[in-house]
């Protein structure tokens, strides 16, 4: 018995779906090889080693959503700032939020505008300022999975501080912040704030090095012993007047600045290189340390700010945030909660 016509162009349909699906499975599979080959090449350049085969699935699942997010946000043409498959692949934006940011401020902010400004006249700023080439900022350090993140910022301000007034460049102790600093909102790995910290070394009289009180990033209880040991000081601290970049570029002119900023997006976590100017709000969760400003290549001003999750993130630990942005507060509301240390 023949075919109809109808029964022929149904087998035909089948075969070709059928054809279709073999193919794309085929990709699928090849896809998910190529994808597993990239995890493993990626956990033996990072070290990670999974504690069974159900995590190491989990975290694969991860990775691999992870990577495709990266390529697309990469795909798109002409933004100013790239992404990458870094250290952070395997973890979800949840978990990477709750490890890495830790600021916890106080709101509202608009009543740190009355404190003093010691660079409210000042009227002639250069163009760029990088503390780098000054010799005032200490090489790039990681926080590890303590949420002390404001620890790091504050140090990287009285590190700078401490430059410009005696001339030598130290690397001073976040541990000891960690442990010993209870004042406010400070809770070592919980969080905290950076003015905080700056009551801490003002009340302590001073704070250790790095040498004297190195960091573990766990909470331990306070060496009373090794927070004697100051090897650098400061008289007091002051606030940038909030939602004002120019009086932030003032103050940036002068010293190393504590900031808080929103990072708690994907963008942020795979940040490579270029300048930031993607999807951020003024959620302020994060402590970090501007140490300059410039223009970009093609005429985008930026902000030149130090990070403290190793020189694996970012442009080697750094990144340049827009500058000059429509929002008063800034991008990522940079302009927000600014301070620094005094002598």
């Amino acid at each position: 018995m023949g075919f109809t016509s109808n029964q022929f162009i149904y087998c035909i349909v089948v075969i070709i779906l059928g054809l279709w699906v073999s193919q794309t499975v085929s990709l699928t599979l090849h896809d998910d090889a190529s994808m597993l080959e990239k995890h493993e090449q990626w956990m033996a350049l990072h070290g990670r080693v999974y504690k069974g085969v159900g995590e190491k699935e989990r975290r694969f699942r991860i990775f691999k959503e992870n990577v495709k997010f990266i390529h697309s946000r990469n795909s798109v043409r002409n933004r100013s700032y790239k992404l990458s498959v870094n250290k952070f692949a395997d973890q979800t934006n949840k978990e990477f939020k709750a490890a890495r940011n830790g600021y916890k401020g106080r709101f509202p902010l608009l009543g740190k505008s009355s404190r003093r400004f010691m660079y409210e006249n000042v009227t002639d700023v250069p163009s760029s300022m990088d503390w780098r080439k000054e010799g005032a900022v200490t090489p790039v350090k990681d926080q590890g999975q303590c949420g002390c993140c404001w620890a790091f910022s504050a140090v990287a301000a009285v590190e700078g501080l401490t430059k410009l007034k005696t001339g030598s460049l130290i690397s001073l102790s976040e541990q000891e912040l960690v442990d010993c600093d209870d004042a406010g909102n400070d809770q070592g790995c919980d969080g905290g704030l950076m003015d905080d910290a700056f009551v801490y070394i003002k009340i302590n009289k001073g704070i250790a090095t790095n040498v004297t009180y190195p960091y573990e990033g766990v909470d331990n209880t306070c060496n009373r012993k090794k927070a004697a040991s100051h090897a650098a000081k400061i008289k007091d601290y002051e606030d940038v007047p909030v939602n004002d970049e120019e009086a932030l570029l003032k103050a940036v002119a002068n010293q190393p600045i504590s900031v808080a900023i929103d990072a708690n997006g994907s963008d942020f976590q795979f940040y490579s290189r270029g300048v930031f100017s993607g999807e951020c709000g003024t959620d302020l969760d994060h402590g970090v340390t501007a140490v300059g400003y410039g223009t970009d290549e093609d005429g985008t001003k930026y902000w030149l700010v130090k990070n403290s999750w190793g020189t694996g993130w970012g442009e080697q630990g750094y990144i340049r945030l827009q500058r000059d942005v429509d929002a008063l507060e800034g991008l990522c509301g940079i302009a927000m909660d600014s301070s620094y240390p005094t002598a």
